[in-house]
């Protein structure tokens, strides 16, 4: 995985690269293998004048899917950071699990109805467990 971070209208310090750094290390935990690329691009978009203006806006390349795109502007860069962190990694999360579901449905589904004899279609239960269950509640 690798990290690109840069910033614009102020000085990126060690510091703050290390937090970034840190930050995604422990969201992308688990999904490390399928992120190629992250873009990190920092900017204080008011100057000295204050207010919500420190954006940060994440870019994650992935390794099967397209790019994830998300921007926050909060008052400290800190915390738009960590929101920003945050939803990257909730959405890059989703995305790779649908990717995963979406493979393991189309494998299921090479030419014909199932590729393994006795598979039942999903939501049909079994003849033998249909016999059993006479509609009434079990206790």
């Amino acid at each position: 995985m690798q990290i690109d971070i840069q910033a614009r209208g102020f000085k990126l310090t060690e510091g703050l690269r290390e937090y970034v750094e840190r930050r995604l290390s422990f969201v992308f935990g688990s999904t490390r293998r399928s992120v190629r690329r992250i873009s990190v691009r920092l900017s204080d978009e008011n100057g000295p004048r204050g207010g919500h203006d420190m954006r940060c806006r994440m870019q994650v390349g992935l390794a099967d899917a397209p790019s994830v795109v998300i921007e926050d502007t909060e008052t400290s860069m800190y915390v738009a950071i960590d929101r920003a962190a945050d939803r990257v990694g909730r959405v890059v999360a989703r995305r790779i699990e649908r990717l995963r579901k979406n493979r393991r449905i189309s494998g299921l589904l090479p030419g014909s109805a199932f590729s393994r004899p006795g598979q039942e279609p999903a939501g049909e239960a079994p003849a033998a467990a249909a016999k059993l269950y006479d509609g009434k509640s079990p206790v």
